[in-house]
C-alpha cells in the first residue's frame, strides 16, 4: 500500500501542536515547533546554554507583482505560508477559499503578510499568478504574496524550512504531492503552529491564534 505523506506530515504536526497547545493553556502561549538545541560557542549571537530554535532559512522569490521578495519583508512580521500551484484539481481551491477568509481578517494589519509559493514555477508565471490573485479579489500584493521562483528552492524551503511536503509526483493528480498545511511564523521567523487549510474549523482555530503574536511587539516574547 502506498503511503501518503500528504497526511501523515501535517497529522504529526498537528499532534504536537496539540499537545504542546494543552501544556502551555494556562499562559495562553503558542508551541515552537520544529528542532532545536543549546548553543555552544559556535552559535552566532547566542549565548551559551540558550535554546536555539528552528528557524525559516533566507529565501528569494518573486510576487505577482514581479517584485523580489526575501525573507527581510517578513522579518519582524507574523505571517502564514503554504504552498499550491494554481492548476490544482484537488485540495488548492479549498485552501485559497480559507486563505482568504485569512487575508480577509488581517488585511489591514500592516505586520501580518500571506506567502503563498507555487510549486509549478513553470506554469505558474507572474502574469498568471497576479491573473489568478485579481480573481480571489487580491489587488495588490501589501499583504498576500503569490510566489514563484526556482521550482528546486521552492521544494527545499518547503521541506527543510517549513517542513511540509512539496514535491513532484506523477502519480498525484495534476502531478505533484503537497500538504494542505497552513504554516504560522511568528517575528522571529519560528514555526508556532500548523493548521489543516482544507477544513474550516482549523483555519478558525489559525484566526483565532494569529492576534496572539500579533499582539506582542517584541519578538520572542511571545
Amino acid at each position: 500500500m502506498k503511503t501518503n505523506l500528504r497526511f501523515i506530515i501535517p497529522a504529526i504536526f498537528i499532534l504536537c501542536w496539540t499537545a504542546c497547545q494543552n501544556k502551555e493553556k494556562s499562559n495562553d502561549s503558542l508551541p515552537i515547533l520544529g528542532h532545536r538545541h543549546v548553543a555552544d560557542h559556535t552559535d552566532s549571537g547566542m549565548v551559551k546554554g540558550d535554546t536555539v530554535y528552528h528557524t525559516i532559512a533566507n529565501f528569494e522569490f518573486i510576487n505577482q507583482e514581479g517584485d523580489t521578495i526575501t525573507r527581510k519583508h517578513v522579518e519582524g512580521k507574523v505571517y502564514v505560508a503554504d504552498f499550491f500551484f494554481t492548476s490544482c484539481p484537488t485540495i488548492c481551491p479549498i485552501m485559497k477559499k480559507e486563505m482568504l477568509r485569512v487575508y480577509e481578517a488581517f488585511n489591514d494589519q500592516p505586520d501580518f503578510k500571506i506567502l503563498s509559493h507555487t510549486i509549478d514555477p513553470e506554469y505558474d508565471t507572474v502574469a498568471l499568478l497576479k491573473d489568478y490573485a485579481a480573481r480571489l479579489g487580491i489587488e495588490n500584493a501589501s499583504t498576500w504574496n503569490f510566489l514563484t521562483g526556482d521550482q528546486e528552492k521552492i521544494f527545499e524551503i518547503g521541506q527543510t524550512s517549513y517542513l511540509t511536503t512539496a514535491m513532484t509526483d506523477k502519480t498525484e493528480p495534476g502531478g505533484f504531492l503537497h500538504t494542505g498545511a497552513f504554516l504560522l511564523i511568528d517575528r522571529q521567523g519560528r514555526i508556532r503552529g500548523v493548521y489543516d487549510g482544507t477544513k474550516a474549523t482549523q483555519v478558525d482555530q489559525l484566526i483565532n491564534d494569529i492576534p496572539k503574536l500579533l499582539a506582542n511587539n517584541v519578538p520572542g516574547t511571545e
